[in-house]
């Protein structure tokens, strides 16, 4: 270790406070004194015991700390930091056994007299570099304590006027080499700066498909296109075994998401928006001001040449950054070290299946060694099983399909970045709201891309069919308007050049990439002109491989010498109709249960002549394995004409894997589209198991039919049905779902989450009050129109940071529990005077909400944070409380003893008893069962208090309790479990 490093990390501004507590402060003299003094009577531990061995090592603590906080190589070994502190505090309280006068020492020097100062300590035991980095701290307090003593008020003697200037000079000068000393971590800050900026270039921009538009106006921001989706995790098996916290179903933003959990392993299927996500993160975190570093490695191109991934050292240079190069030497691994990398890890999936095992042990082995750091990896959802990254402790999610409003927000956002004609925006919404099998096809960023840009191409007119989009897409891409932009081409019919561009999507499926060397591009080309003459009007191979990379729009190239297709979406409709062509019926068949086949084999049926359409499904049919089974029955959908026959006996041999016995398995029969819904479980007869599937596999169909089926669950019980049933809200028309569906559950949902503006406005009737989850999306103006409409037993509102008041809830005369949460905190509460609330929690700060709680009569259940103090008598007199829980700074329990009926109490950790009569209060709860108290006032409490019925003792602040205590504790309440209390409530 550099032993200059210490030294020239902590600047004076942070180290002189810490060093003044170490020395006592005394009044303003005259300026001059006859004799020095002796360093002993300066120490704040010594006289007045201003200081004392704890609050000396918490100092030590700091110090430590400081020193070890700036990014760069670290000075200490890992566990040594306490060691070190320890040692810190001991050799500085060595201060008050120095014989030394305050002039000897000024004039030792801060080196000599840190060895006076290491020397009346004890030896640190400390290793070699422990003690380096011990001494140079010491060093450095030692500097500061010696300006201490030349700027004292007492300390005039005229022969050291000079040094003090001399050691003030000396401090300056340290803090001015901090910005001018060339230090590794010098190095590694210019050089991030540098790479954040690249990375933001890099990522912030994407193709508006299909749109030859001004020059340099054909790309569009990140910020302006970036659409938050949600992620959702699945319920678990039925029988398995969870945490608790991974029981429940859960959606949440991207962002949120990812914020909440350091690990996830992200499923999403082809076009649901990964790897804009990716970018969208990369961006994000080169504006944060946390010091994280992104790393954006795309597996297709780790695993181009089937070269083994990278160690940190190479991460630039596998990733063909220019930056690779210039990055300091180890640079990446002290990134990874220090816990500030971000990495983004994109597409598992396209790796071959048998490198995705490989793929784990290298993400395995990264963790192991840097532990401390975000990770986000990407796949579509079959590629790896459920549990893939699970040893890891890898959270995973998916991306849940665009809901309305992400579908609106994308298509306006799309068409003011293309700057489309006034009006189309609204048009297009308009047929993909009226429109079952569009609005289907818009789940994914990538489709409503496509969309977009056919309706402006077209003027208008939009396919209908997957088939006939993707055909549509293809001629739209490979016809650009050069013409139109006067550039002067050779003309090329479409069919030639999907000719050719085939025969790359071909080759890429058969060897299980989705990137290739630009060289094996131009041979495929070049094998392939023979055949296709007319493309030579184009020049040989190299020029009609750029013709594509530049002028299509299907093609682009990651780096110099790699190109790959702009998405899977369009390689594997290609690569269908080479199979087609070179008659590769059986070979399609035979990969059936290869993930990256499947949409080969469905665009095939798609586009097949009707005998090849027979021989495709015959063959899945034959091959028997339930993925076969389940893609020759999807594949139904696509064939326009098939024997009706065969149709039958794909519908038969469905039959036998339904119900669907997991959640995954329920989902992937749903997305063979709406004909599974004649298959599902009759809602009249199903059992609770059979329902969850029968709701998750309609749900994931996404179709207008799915509507009906879903309302007739209206009426179960099943919690877990009830909770999906209002979790594909989202994936349907906002006001159809409502009045269809959640408005018919019967009993009414307790739990209904309320997100947006439009889904309060499609909430009209129901069968009773229902209880609602009002989130921070819904606007004021919304809420009142909501209520002034809609009776509610329960509400919660939650992070309504803009309330102002609460006039919307008058009226509410059914409104019996309310919960307040994280809203505005002073938001006029007058409104909830007077109310029928029986159930309250509660944290706003506002001045009148006690009076308002003190207007209900009927109250039962009470939790309330607050920082007024709070007294039980302004409780309404019909108030009989069975459970209370406070946080307040001041709680007067006067009264307490009338609600007899009480079974839980928590007073908050700040609640001390005024005498005696608080305790006598306490002891008439006959019934109490539960009580929670400071451990500071457990004394009072086993010299007052009986409670026959208490079960639980919870103590805030305990640890360790002293033996008589304990054992007068249980004495007491023989009955009574005691634990701690860990939480502490906040405002």
């Amino acid at each position: 270790m550099d032993a200059s490093v210490v030294g020239i990390r902590l600047a004076s501004g942070v180290v002189a406070p810490l060093i003044k507590k170490l020395l006592r402060t005394e009044g303003a003299g005259a300026g001059l004194v006859d004799r020095p003094q002796r360093i002993s009577s300066y120490v704040s531990w010594r006289e007045k015991r201003d200081l004392d061995a704890a609050d000396l090592r918490r100092l030590a603590d700091h110090l430590v700390r400081e020193a070890l906080r700036a990014p760069g190589e670290r000075p200490l070994p890992p566990g040594e930091e306490a060691g070190v502190a320890a040692a810190l505090a001991v050799t500085l309280h060595a201060l008050g056994d120095l014989t030394l006068t305050d002039v000897e020492a000024v004039r030792l020097g801060p080196e000599a007299f840190a060895r006076r100062l290491r020397a009346a300590a004890p030896d640190t035991g400390l290793s070699r570099d422990a003690e380096l980095f011990h001494d140079r701290l010491v060093e450095l307090a030692s500097l500061h304590i010696l300006n201490f003593f030349t700027q004292r008020s007492t300390f005039v003697a005229a022969t050291l006027v000079e040094q003090s200037r001399l050691h003030a000079g000396t401090i300056a000068k340290v803090d001015e080499l901090l910005t001018r000393l060339p230090r590794q971590d010098g190095r590694d800050t210019a050089f991030e700066e540098r790479y954040l900026a690249y990375v933001a270039r890099r990522h912030s921009t994407l193709t508006i498909f299909g749109l030859d538009l001004e020059p340099g106006s054909s790309r569009w921001p990140l910020d302006a296109a970036y659409v938050s989706l949600e992620v959702s995790r699945p319920l678990p098996e039925p029988d398995a075994r969870h945490a608790p916290d991974a029981r429940a179903p859960y959606a949440l933003s991207t962002d949120e998401a990812l914020t909440r959990h350091r690990r996830v392993l992200l499923r999403g299927e082809a076009g649901s928006g990964k790897t804009t996500l990716i970018q969208w993160l990369a961006v994000s975190a080169t504006r944060a001001d946390d010091g994280h570093i992104p790393f954006v490695l795309p597996l297709r191109t780790l695993t181009r040449h089937g070269e083994r991934l990278p160690d940190p050292s190479t991460f630039l240079a596998a990733t063909g950054s220019p930056l690779a190069g210039e990055a300091p030497e180890g640079w990446e691994g002290r990134v990874l070290r220090d816990g500030r990398a971000l990495l983004l890890i994109d597409g598992v999936d396209e790796m071959p299946a048998a490198e995705r095992d490989r793929a784990r042990d290298w993400l395995a082995d990264l963790i192991t060694a840097y532990p401390g750091n975000r990770w986000l990896v990407t796949s579509r959802p079959s590629a790896v099983r459920p549990d893939w990254l699970a040893g890891e402790d890898f959270t995973e999610v998916t991306l849940a399909p665009m809901s309305r409003a992400n579908v609106r927000a994308f298509i306006e956002r799309w068409h003011t970045a293309a700057r489309a004609p006034e009006g189309y925006a609204d048009l297009l919404l308009a047929s993909v709201y009226t429109k079952p099998d569009l609005a289907r096809l818009a789940t994914n960023p990538l489709l409503c891309g496509l969309i977009c840009a056919l309706h402006r191409e077209r003027r208008g007119f939009l396919p209908t069919g997957r088939k006939e989009l993707y055909a549509a897409a293809l001629s739209m891409l490979v016809h650009r308007r050069d013409r139109e932009r006067g550039l002067r081409l050779p003309d090329l019919a479409e069919e030639p050049q999907l000719q050719l561009l085939q025969r790359l999507a071909h080759w890429l499926i058969r060897n299980g990439r989705t990137e290739m060397d630009r060289s094996r591009a131009e041979g495929l080309i070049s094998g392939a002109l023979p055949a296709v003459p007319v493309a030579r009007v184009l020049g040989e191979a190299p020029q009609v491989y750029q013709h594509f990379l530049e002028r299509t729009g299907l093609l682009r190239a990651p780096t110099e010498d790699t190109v790959e297709f702009v998405h899977r979406t369009f390689q594997d409709f290609l690569g269908a109709r080479a199979a087609l062509d070179e008659g590769g019926v059986g070979e399609l068949a035979a990969h059936a249960d290869d993930d990256q086949w499947e949409d080969v084999i469905r665009m095939a049926v798609a586009q097949g002549r009707p005998r090849e359409r027979t021989e495709i499904i015959r063959a899945l049919l034959d091959r028997g394995t339930n993925r076969s089974v389940l893609l020759a029955y999807a594949s139904l959908q696509y064939a326009a004409e098939l024997d009706p026959a065969l149709r039958a006996a794909a519908e038969a041999a469905v039959r036998h894997l339904l119900p669907p016995r997991s959640i995954e398995e329920a989902k992937e029969l749903g997305r063979t589209g709406p004909l599974v819904l004649e298959l599902l479980a009759d809602p009249a007869t199903a059992d609770e198991h059979e329902a969850l599937m029968a709701v998750t596999a309609a749900g994931e169909t996404v179709s207008e039919p799915a509507i009906p089926y879903l309302a007739r669950f209206s009426d179960t019980m099943s919690p877990e049905v009830r909770r999906t049933l209002m979790s594909l809200w989202g994936r349907f028309d906002t006001r159809e779902y409502a009045r269809e569906v959640i408005e018919r559950l019967d009993p009414p949902p307790t739990d209904l989450a309320v997100r947006t503006d439009t889904e309060a406005d499609a909430l009209r009737a129901f069968t009773r009050p229902p209880g609602l989850i009002v989130t921070d999306r819904v606007s004021r103006p919304a809420l009142s129109e909501l209520f002034s409409r809609v009776q509610v037993a329960q509400l919660a509102l939650v992070r309504l940071r803009e309330l102002g008041d609460l006039d919307f809830l008058r009226g509410q005369t059914e409104l019996e529990a309310l919960s307040i949460s994280r809203c505005d905190p002073y938001a006029d509460v007058t409104a909830l005077r007077g109310l029928p609330v029986r159930v309250a929690h509660l944290d706003p700060d506002s001045p009148g909400l006690h009076e308002a709680i003190g207007s209900w009569t009927g109250l039962r259940e009470l939790e309330l944070y607050t920082s007024r103090p709070w007294a039980v008598g302004d409780l309404a007199p019909t108030a009989r409380l069975t459970r209370l829980v406070l946080d307040a700074p001041e709680v007067d329990v006067t009264g307490l003893s009338r609600h007899t009926g009480l079974r839980v109490l928590n007073l908050g950790y700040r609640w001390r008893p005024a005498g005696p009569a608080d305790w006598a209060e306490i002891s008439r709860l006959e019934r109490l069962e539960e009580l929670a108290v400071p451990d500071e006032v457990l004394e009072g409490l086993l010299g007052h208090v009986r409670l026959p019925s208490l079960r639980a003792l919870r103590l805030y602040g305990y640890e360790m309790l002293p033996a008589e205590l304990e054992e007068g504790l249980r004495q007491r309440f023989p009955d009574a479990d005691v634990e701690p209390y860990t939480t502490v409530y906040e405002q």
